[in-house]
């Protein structure tokens, strides 16, 4: 199963080929869209650039026709099957190549590697992994990742901008007044926006101690920060039934 974690924001890299600075960019090629979405958004809030395959053929297609740094490919795919892709792949292209497989068998390992995979990753995995995977190879054949961002740098979405150097949020310039555990969750929020937090995770955030039976804290204090930031109930914080509660991007 794919975890529901928090991961720093990080800003693209430079890169020379266009002579500005421009985020890396990686093919996600699977069949399952829910693994290529939480892929995308770890990565791209990592600072890459995703491209989406659904099937070997679509993969194979834009390793081909577009300029892509490195790839996550998983093997059990329609059209073609990862290893037939690796395989077409590796007769004229030497771009990092991460296996990401069901198969944990060491002979699909040293199968996937003797045909030219540069890693290997085993399903189920932590998307955290996966984004670290992605940086050592990235890493080894381009010399540089995205650097991470200043942890004091403003953090926006749409209309709200949080100042963690003054501890002060805004909404459309407008100030709205926090408790200490009403900021700490908004920056959790704000720093991964589209991301589902358990009440877990925000009451842990918030009052910075383990959780034990505090659903009804969490509860009340996320009403709160609705009503604080407009009348819509769910208009920025939007309960995800059975998860936890994400901020709209």
């Amino acid at each position: 199963m794919l975890a529901v974690a928090g991961a720093h924001s990080q800003q693209p890299c430079c890169d020379e080929r266009k002579g500005s600075p421009v985020a890396y960019k990686i093919l996600v090629a699977d069949d399952e869209k829910d693994i290529r979405s939480v892929l995308a958004l770890y990565l791209e809030d990592a600072g890459y650039e995703v491209v989406e395959a659904a099937d070997g053929a679509e993969a194979l297609r834009i390793l081909e026709e577009r300029d892509v740094d490195l790839c996550l490919l998983d093997i059990m795919m329609p059209a073609l099957d990862g290893y037939q892709v690796l395989k077409h792949v590796r007769e004229d292209n030497d771009v990092p190549v991460i296996v990401v497989s069901a198969k944990g068998q060491d002979s699909e390992k040293i199968l996937g590697l003797n045909l030219g995979a540069d890693d290997y990753l085993v399903k189920p995995f932590n998307p955290l992994e996966a984004v670290a995977r992605v940086n050592s190879n990235i890493r080894r054949a381009k010399g540089a990742v995205p650097q991470q961002a200043s942890a004091h740098a403003p953090l926006t979405c749409r209309d709200l901008e949080l100042d963690r150097e003054s501890c002060t949020l805004t909404r459309a310039g407008q100030p709205i007044a926090l408790t200490p555990a009403e900021f700490r969750i908004m920056s959790m929020f704000m720093e991964h926006p589209g991301r589902v937090f358990t009440k877990q995770q925000i009451y842990e955030c918030g009052w910075d101690e383990d959780y034990v039976a505090a659903e009804n804290s969490v509860m009340v204090c996320v009403s709160k920060l609705r009503a604080k930031l407009g009348d819509d109930s769910q208009a920025y914080i939007k309960t995800i039934r059975g998860l936890g509660y994400r901020l709209e991007r």
